[in-house]
């Protein structure tokens, strides 16, 4: 193998410089004792060269020293912090602020071995000691060259220098094992602690894990308790979806799959069915049906501003034969679908309710049904979700069925422990969100209360409104009590923009002014009607005027801001109900229990209805609901034998102004209300009139 040989160092003399150079520099460094050099030496070896946007300075600006203090400031620290000072009790800014920007931080458990506290901890038995980790690591650790040596040395040994070696090696240090170090950080001071109770021993009842240094307390338990329960019901409502079949014997079992697989055949083809049986009822209507698309009663134009109703279907449920039509609603987003609610107004008679779900495409049958075991005595549709419908019923609960789940039972329902009403529930009605965005709606009752109901998770939670108190006070002469009597709410409305408004009716004839940010008092009181107030709802386009009707035979229409009604109709018959129409500030509808309905046009006549016409038979049958269709020229009217009629208005009574010459049709709200101020402002000045 040829030697190794080191690189030689090449050393480049320098380059050779002229006698005149050379005379130059020594006498300039004789000088200045400096050593600038000359521009000849710059020019022999480079040239300048200077960006173009360089700034040139003259000699002395060169010359001049610019000094620039560095610190330690952070430019992003706010320098307008105020604090409150209760010395001076103001607000103060801050004079000393923080400049430390940090970047990264850990936070460790790490300690120096030779530190007082390692010390400590070593003396304490928390950590072994060098010398032990040694001795245990001695054993295990053999070092290449020492194994080498044993071997080459075993054949030399004798046996009994074997023996001892086998016995010392039996007598090795048997290691000590490590405590665990606890978290230093996981303690809390005696002074600081909360009374804690001691963890409860139900064997019926599992504990929560356990949590170091830390005992149960009161409020977990309470929070422990309500998860519990929420999966208590959440395994029952499961088990109950289940299907619940016996099996005794294999015979069963094939019968059991024979009804199942039989089931889903029918499932397969139910939508199908229900389009063919839609198609077939098309058929058997085909005459009603061109009538609601297109027939206009020519004889409108002979008579003197009078209309008629023309009658399209009779919906009528065999179940439900027995049963009153309690109450009634258009969906608010599919307009051929109407739920209506089933019960009895004689409450001698209560057995049981239905609410069922029509569709103007099957007159012959409902899309949707569900049996209760008391009367429904009233109902509401979601406008935001049209696949909820709230009902009240007659032993006080509320209930919400969603018909998008296929189930017989209400998806929400109240009970005594949510604090149901302990009376009659009369109207519900739907409203926005609250601030939580939960869906709820309101419900009025016999016992006097107004209650806001939410939806969260899988319960009904109840919230407290008002109390229809009464003036008088109940004095009871043997106990010397004075008891306070609460009035009897049969009908409310919420105002259609202010969310916060809202009216209702009492059994004694008076109507309250409410306020959902005054618990405590009413607005105002309206001395309405000498008997109970059946219905009461706001303009569907003026802000201050509503209606309501009473089975004193009259119905009365009302500016909110005046105490007396602004005009006043008696209709020689209790009145059931009556509804605003949904395209005109001037029109509403009623029905009395004669059988007949009337339909009003204050625009064209202030006194008399422009429609009064009877639609079943006053001695057999009684109408009680009312309702416009928000699209379609129909009104549905419900009676006491659980029938609902489908009627559709002449042209006169959904007449709209006419336009003058040169001028287009005005149509909207703001025409509406015009509208309807324009016929207020007459009442109000009678002198007007006569001019």
């Amino acid at each position: 193998m040829p030697p190794k040989t080191k690189p030689r160092s090449v050393s480049v003399p320098p380059p050779v410089q002229s006698a005149k150079a050379i005379s130059k520099k020594s006498k300039k460094d004789d000088d200045d004792g400096t050593d600038m050099g000359d521009a000849d030496d710059w020019n022999l070896g480079k040239s300048l060269i200077k960006p173009p946007d360089q700034l040139e300075l003259t000699e002395q600006e060169l010359k001049e020293e610019i000094t620039r203090v560095l610190t330690a400031d952070n430019p992003h620290a706010p320098q307008n912090i105020v604090r409150f000072s209760f010395k001076e009790r103001a607000y103060k800014p801050v004079q000393i602020i923080s400049q430390m920007a940090i970047h990264f931080s850990r936070d460790g458990n790490l300690l120096h071995k030779d530190s007082d506290e390692a010390k400590r901890q070593q003396s304490r038995g928390k950590f072994p000691e060098e010398s032990e980790t040694e001795e245990i690591g001695t054993p295990t650790e053999t070092l290449p060259s020492e194994s080498t040596e044993k071997i080459d040395t075993e054949e030399e040994e004798p046996p009994d220098a074997k023996a001892a070696e086998e016995e010392e090696e039996k007598e090795v240090i048997i290691p000590r094992q490590e405590r665990k170090i606890p978290n230093q950080f996981n303690f809390s001071e005696r002074a600081s602690q909360t009374f804690n109770n001691p963890v409860r021993e139900n064997g019926c009842q599992t504990e929560p894990p356990p949590r170091a240094s830390f005992s149960a307390t009161a409020n977990q338990w309470e929070i422990f308790d309500a998860y519990e329960e929420v999966l208590a019901k959440q395994v029952v409502k499961k088990e109950k979806s289940k299907p619940q079949t016996t099996k005794k014997d294999e015979g069963s079992k094939k019968k059991f799959s024979l009804v199942e697989s039989m089931g889903d055949d029918i499932s397969r083809v139910g939508k199908v069915a229900k389009i063919v049986e839609r198609m077939v009822n098309q058929n058997s209507f085909d005459d009603i049906l061109q009538d609601f698309k297109y027939f206009e009663d020519p004889s409108d134009e002979f008579r003197d501003q009078e209309g008629t109703v023309l009658p399209l279907w009779k919906y009528f449920y065999e179940k439900a034969k027995k049963l009153s039509v309690t109450g009634m609603c258009w969906n608010p987003r599919y307009h051929d679908l109407f739920a209506i609610a089933h019960g009895s107004y004689d409450f001698m008679k209560q057995n049981r309710g239905m609410l069922l779900v029509h569709s103007l495409k099957n007159p012959s049958y409902p899309e949707y049904q569900y049996s209760t075991e008391c009367s429904v005595l009233c109902l509401d549709i979601h406008n935001m979700y049209p696949h909820l419908i709230a009902v009240g019923l007659y032993d006080g609960c509320v209930a919400v069925y969603n018909i998008m789940e296929h189930s017989s039972k209400p998806a929400y329902k109240s009970s005594t422990k949510s604090g149901k009403h302990t009376d009659p529930v009369w109207e519900v009605k739907w409203q926005k969100d609250d601030l939580d965005n939960n869906v709820n709606f309101f419900s009025v009752s016999s016992d006097g209360r107004v209650v806001c109901w939410a939806l969260i998770k899988d319960e009904l939670v109840r919230t407290d409104i008002i109390k229809l108190t009464m003036e008088g006070i109940c004095k009871d002469a043997l106990e010397n009590l004075q008891l306070q009597i609460m009035g009897c709410g049969t009908s409310f409305d919420f105002h259609k923009e202010k969310d916060n408004l809202f009216l209702v009716g009492t059994e004694e004839g008076k109507i309250h002014k409410c306020s959902k940010a005054y618990s405590s008092e009413f607005l105002d009181t309206y001395e309405a009607h000498h008997m109970a107030v059946d219905a009461l709802h706001w303009n569907t386009f003026h802000p201050d005027i509503f209606i309501s009707c009473s089975s004193d035979w009259t119905v009365k229409i009302w500016d909110h801001n005046l105490k007396n009604p602004m005009f006043t109709f008696d209709l020689n018959s209790p009145v059931g109900d009556v509804s605003w129409s949904p395209y005109s500030s001037t029109v509403f509808a009623a029905v009395t229990t004669n059988g007949k309905i009337h339909v009003f046009d204050l625009n064209v006549n202030k006194y008399e209805p422009i429609c009064k016409q009877t639609i079943v038979n006053k001695k057999k049958n009684k109408l009680t609901h009312i309702e416009f269709n928000p699209t379609y020229p129909i009104i549905m009217v419900g009676d006491e034998r659980g029938g609902v009629s489908i009627l559709k208005l002449s042209p006169n009574l959904r007449k709209q102004p006419k336009a003058k010459k040169g001028q287009e049709v005005q149509r909207g709200p703001e025409v509406e209300v015009a509208k309807m101020d324009k016929l207020l402002s007459l009442v109000r000045d009678p002198d007007t009139k006569q001019k």
